[in-house]
């Protein structure tokens, strides 16, 4: 399979916005299932796909993040988008998906480090991101972990008050 990534462009927004919600899916019914039905809405989102499309919107359309996308014979098939810290010589990935019908097909680790050599020769020294250690989250951690990030274990807790 050749990928190929390239710049987000604003034309790209209604897709990428589309294939996150379909990649994300399982991650917010894992959530749902974890916190039970009292606690998600409170904890989560009312509406977790206006909350996910609002954050793709505004990551692709910041000025300071890096979004690039992935494609395969003219299909955008994932996308990625990192941010810089010039000051501490930090960079992030701020968010990564990829369509579920490519999934397992190595595209998250080439988009992942395609961010990290843009990182690098940026002067940046350490690249971070973040993920849940849900069963949702899994195919995330393991693109991380081929890509080469160590993982530090954390938790969160939520309880409705």
């Amino acid at each position: 399979m050749d990928l190929q990534i390239r710049r987000f462009k604003n034309s790209d927004i209604n897709y990428l916005v589309k294939l996150s919600l379909l990649a994300w899916e399982p991650i917010f019914t894992a959530w749902e299932q974890i916190l039970g039905p009292k606690l998600y809405p409170i904890a989560i989102y009312p509406d977790w796909r206006k909350s996910q499309k609002e954050v793709v919107e505004k990551i692709c359309n910041d000025e300071k993040i890096n979004t690039c996308v992935g494609e395969v014979d003219g299909e955008i098939v994932g996308f990625v988008s990192y941010s810089l810290d010039d000051k501490d010589k930090i960079g992030e990935v701020q968010l990564i998906a990829v369509s579920p019908e490519y999934q397992n097909n190595g595209i998250g680790t080439e988009l992942n480090n395609f961010a990290l050599q843009k990182m690098k020769a940026s002067g940046m020294r350490l690249a971070v991101v973040g993920t849940g250690g849900d069963d949702g989250h899994a195919p995330a951690r393991k693109s991380y972990e081929k890509a080469g990030y160590t993982a530090l274990p954390l938790v969160r807790y939520y309880k409705a008050l």
